[in-house]
């Protein structure tokens, strides 16, 4: 399994959950699910630093050959709606100078594609691909599969820079680098994913459209945590509906019905990981998140405990829907089992951390927190 903290794969972490001792017995069995779900993963293990080695020369070339970079900022900043995503222009030549340095910039590359999304999908998008390429007959183009697979791993990166510019919650020394980085990342991830054509790259347009206003909603709760409803919960979580879904869309190169399928199996299930990473997000930072589910949860309940639970009520809820995806799978698609077993992972790193809080049960003082933040 792939995820930013390898631990909660580890056997004693599969043994705490029921999808774990599942995934367990399928490995025992050596199961059609575990083989292709390994194969995969094994393969995305060994081109991963590939991978990044090809984002960091690519970004390095972007920041490098731009001549106005004052204006590359300002576009950027009009396109998502804030000025906060880009660095003030009086730091530009200072950020600009520190990031010509190969190390440095690989290392806060590293530290962006350390996260879990990036991480999950990577083997997932490789065998989406795979599997419509194989169903559509498409004539084997590696330049075109490389392309469309980095372009979308890398966009599925840019919201780990920006998310972490909002939140400031981690890697705070190197916030204003990020900033700096950000419109070259969108730039790279645009014209890699071009090179899946015209139906592709608009699918994405569209995706980044959502997931814009996904994000916005997010910032606008953050100010005002006690406006969170339903609502605009559900709008906040476009962000991962619409980056998840896009991906899902174009690894059939947005064509359907697989187009339709990986968009609705890949939405929900990367809603559904969201739920769980509240989880851990609020054992890590000691905190409720602003805004999350587990917040709604709990300020409509009044019980911090019960938010918790009712926001794997609301995970679950999203990986059944995902599962609707594979009944609509023609029967000829050979990489059902991978699905089957990919959404046994997710529900297992969900009800791991769950587990997680109820054993460190910190409810009273997330309670306390919260109701300073919020009331």
């Amino acid at each position: 399994m792939s995820s930013k903290d390898e631990s909660i794969f580890s056997k004693e972490a599969m043994m705490s959950t029921q999808a774990g001792k599942e995934i367990m017995k399928q490995a025992l069995l050596r199961g059609k699910g575990f083989k292709q779900f390994n194969q995969y993963k094994e393969r995305a293990e060994s081109e991963f630093q590939s991978f990044e080695e090809r984002f960091v020369m690519s970004l390095r070339n972007a920041m490098d050959s731009d001549t106005s970079p004052a204006s590359t900022m300002n576009k950027f900043a009009e396109e998502v709606g804030s000025a906060e995503l880009v660095p003030d222009s009086a730091s530009l030549q200072d950020i600009r100078t520190r990031l010509s340095d190969a190390e440095t910039l690989r290392q806060r590359v590293r530290s962006i594609l350390n996260s879990n999304f990036v991480k999950m999908t990577f083997p997932v998008f490789d065998a989406l691909y795979d599997g419509a390429a194989e169903y559509f007959g498409d004539d084997a183009s590696q330049e075109k599969r490389e392309a469309v697979i980095d372009g979308h791993i890398i966009a599925i990166d840019l919201s780990e820079p920006m998310d972490r510019i909002v939140d400031k919650d981690e890697d705070l020394e190197y916030l204003e680098d990020y900033k700096f980085m950000n419109p070259y990342i969108l730039a790279i991830a645009r014209q890699k994913i071009s090179q899946g054509g015209d139906v592709v790259l608009k699918a994405f347009e569209d995706g980044f459209k959502d997931a814009r206003i996904g994000q916005y909603i997010d910032v606008k709760l953050k100010m005002r945590p006690a406006s969170i409803n339903d609502e605009n919960m559900n709008e906040c979580y476009k962000k991962y509906r619409a980056v998840m879904g896009t991906a899902g869309r174009n690894m059939a190169l947005n064509r359907r019905p697989l187009s339709d399928i990986f968009h609705l199996g890949m939405a929900k299930a990367g809603e559904c990981v969201g739920c769980g990473n509240e989880i851990e997000d609020a054992i890590k930072n000691g905190s409720i998140k602003i805004p999350s589910w587990p917040l709604y949860f709990t300020l409509n309940t009044g019980d911090v405990r019960r938010g918790f639970d009712l926001t794997m009520a609301k995970s679950e809820l999203y990986l059944e829907e995902a599962k609707i995806a594979l009944e609509m799978l023609p029967e000829e698609f050979k990489l059902k089992p991978f699905l089957e077993f990919l959404f046994l992972t997710v529900r297992h790193y969900n009800q791991y951390w769950y587990n997680e809080l109820v054993r460190r049960a910190p409810f009273a003082d997330f309670q306390k927190k919260m109701e300073a933040a919020v009331m």
